[in-house]
């Protein structure tokens, strides 16, 4: 018969390896991740203080079309592309994403005259840096993400076996177990801020690696979806992605009449799309109740030769699935919850940078008591 309690060691054991070796391998850059988390969190309100141009003047009159905006980034930028336009508010500029000789860029126009604003390189600005580090650790894409993807699974992994080590042998020792002992020597602090804030913030860092997850792996992504759902996949949200347009002649300007159609559409929300994809593809629109608030869009589509609106996909009418994927960025961000959750995102991020280094304490101090001890 086997002894419990044997089993029980073992299983902290083997815990303990896994959590050490893999803390090892992947410290660095959860370190890295978590603090440039921190950082962009809110890149939004500190762009906000440093750039005058991230707001305009309200005006009693509608946005500027599109093609004009368009055309007066042609006249600055010759070889510049300008196919997705954002108008994130009233009191916000106009941001279009373009690329011109292998540089990506945002271009900002004031959205009631189309005056030119500002321009940011995507590989220098600051901010994007830091999402780019964030994201692939300034390394190739494809590269990058995968890495990023896998020690965000090993991390999954080490707080999944941090809880297995902490929890105590005897439930009535639980309350202990959740107390710093502050007055304790410096090890003994290092330790318990370890464990004891990994213990509090696992759950919140589960949700954040998870959400992290689905930017790395479309198959997590896909399994949001189907989890909200029930495994189901409904037909309403199902969209076009190919049209014919042998047979259709152009109509002037499609994509202003995309964007103003959406504006009838959605006249309450503050945040507008409109992006001209690839030749067969239909013309994308959408809105967004909240400016700079990625959560509750609805989206459109269009004939991209007529401008003919071809299908409506509000976000009242999307499934479950849908709508969880589509808070995911939110979620991830904190932003879904206001302020507030920006806030805890930041303070769990900062913790979570903070658990290597308390980690890499642990280890290197029990390494060095050891050859202490055997000299």
């Amino acid at each position: 018969m086997k002894n419990p309690k044997k089993s029980k060691n073992l299983w902290k054991l083997w815990a303990g390896r896994i959590h050490l070796w893999l803390g090892l391998l992947t410290g660095i850059i959860v370190f890295i991740v978590a603090v440039t988390g921190c950082i962009y969190v809110f890149h939004d309100e500190i762009k906000d203080v440093v750039y005058d141009w991230r707001k305009v003047e309200v005006e009693n009159k509608q946005f500027v079309a599109p093609s004009e905006l368009k055309k007066n980034i042609a006249e600055k930028f010759p070889q510049a592309s300008s196919d997705f336009l954002l108008y994130p508010g009233r009191d916000r500029p106009a941001m279009v994403f373009g690329r011109s000789e292998g540089e990506e860029f945002y271009f900002y126009l004031n959205p009631y005259s189309g005056e030119f604003l500002a321009f940011q390189n995507l590989h220098e600005n600051f901010f994007d840096i830091v999402l780019h580090l964030h994201m692939y650790l300034l390394l190739p894409e494809d590269i990058g993400k995968q890495v990023i993807g896998v020690s965000t699974i090993i991390f999954v992994i080490m707080l999944i076996t941090g809880v297995i080590l902490w929890w105590p042998k005897k439930l009535k020792n639980l309350r202990r177990s959740l107390k710093i002992k502050w007055n304790s020597r410096w090890r003994r602090l290092n330790y318990d801020l370890h464990n004891i804030s990994g213990i509090y913030l696992h759950l919140l860092a589960l949700v954040i690696a998870i959400t992290g997850l689905t930017f790395s792996y479309e198959w997590v992504d896909e399994s949001v979806y189907y989890l909200g759902n029930l495994g189901s996949s409904p037909s309403s949200d199902q969209v076009i992605t190919r049209i014919d347009t042998t047979s259709e002649e152009t109509s002037e300007n499609p994509l202003d009449k995309a964007f103003y159609k959406s504006l009838e559409l959605t006249p309450e929300d503050e945040m507008h799309f409109v992006w001209l994809q690839a030749k067969n593809s239909p013309i994308v629109a959408g809105s967004y109740p909240k400016a700079l608030h990625y959560d509750h869009q609805s989206n459109f589509y269009y004939h991209p030769k007529t401008g003919d609106l071809l299908q409506e996909q509000y976000y009242t009418d999307k499934s479950s699935g849908l709508k969880l994927q589509e808070m995911n960025y939110g979620l991830h961000t904190g932003q879904y919850f206001g302020m507030v959750g920006k806030i805890i995102v930041f303070l769990a991020s900062l913790f979570v940078a903070a658990l290597p280094i308390t980690g890499f304490m642990i280890w290197w101090g029990r390494k060095n008591r050891v050859k202490h001890l055997t000299r």
